[in-house]
C-alpha cells in the first residue's frame, strides 16, 4: 500500500515539476523486456584486447543457442582481402567445444544478406578441406588460387558449443609466390547464447 502511494506520488511530482524527465520501468516496479538474440554482429562491441591490429570481419550464424545446431557463413569482402588466396587457415579457440567436420564445411562464392535478403552461398568453390587433429583449425586449399574482387566465405554446419559466451575466431590467408607465409585478414567475434527468447 505504501509503496504504491510512493509511486504514484513520485508520478504526480514529475507531472508537476513539468520537466519532462520519464521514470524507468525499475523505478515504478516493472520488470524490463529481455533482448532477443541476434544471429550477427553487434553495431557496438567490447574487446579486452582491443588494438589497431585487430580487423573485424562480417559473419551470419542460424542460431545463436548453445548445444543447438547452427549453420555459420564467414565472411570475407573484397575490402578483406588485398590478393589472391592460395590458402585459408581459420584457428579455432579451445573453448569453442565442437566437433569439425571437414565434410560440413565448404568455401563458396558468397552473397552478402540484409535487412530483406538472407546471407547465402551463391557458388562453391573447389577446394581440399582439412581439419587438424586437435580441432583448432581449419585449412582450406582451394584447387586454384581464388581472385580478389568478390566476397567468398567459408559455410559451415556445427553444433553450437555447450559453453555460453563470445569466440573469436582468426582468419589467415596465404597469397600465390615465392614465400609461403599467412598473413592475418581479420577475425570473427561470435557470441553463443544460454538461452533463446524466441
Amino acid at each position: 500500500m505504501i509503496n504504491r502511494k510512493l509511486k504514484r506520488t513520485a508520478l504526480q511530482l514529475a507531472a508537476l515539476a513539468g520537466c519532462g524527465a520519464a521514470l524507468t520501468g525499475a523505478q515504478l516496479g516493472l520488470s524490463p523486456k529481455a533482448a532477443l538474440a541476434q544471429g550477427t554482429p553487434s553495431i557496438m562491441e567490447f574487446r579486452w584486447d582491443n588494438t589497431k591490429d585487430y580487423r573485424k570481419l562480417y559473419y551470419f550464424t542460424t542460431n545463436t543457442v548453445r548445444q543447438q545446431r547452427a549453420e555459420y557463413y564467414f565472411l570475407l569482402k573484397p575490402k578483406d582481402r588485398k590478393t589472391a588466396i592460395l590458402k585459408l587457415a581459420i584457428s579455432i579457440p579451445q573453448s569453442f567445444d565442437t566437433t569439425l567436420d571437414p565434410n560440413k564445411i565448404k568455401l563458396c562464392y558468397m552473397k552478402s544478406g540484409s535487412m530483406t535478403k538472407r546471407t547465402r552461398c551463391e557458388e562453391t568453390i573447389p577446394a581440399t578441406v582439412e581439419v587438424t587433429t586437435d580441432g583448432r583449425s581449419i585449412e582450406i586449399f582451394p584447387d586454384t588460387p581464388v581472385p580478389v574482387g568478390k566476397t567468398i566465405g567459408v559455410y559451415m554446419q556445427v553444433i553450437n558449443p555447450p559453453s555460453a559466451g563470445m569466440f573469436q575466431l582468426n582468419a589467415l590467408a596465404q597469397a600465390p609466390g615465392a614465400v609461403p607465409i599467412s598473413g592475418y585478414l581479420g577475425s570473427w567475434l561470435i557470441q553463443v547464447d544460454a538461452t533463446s527468447d524466441f
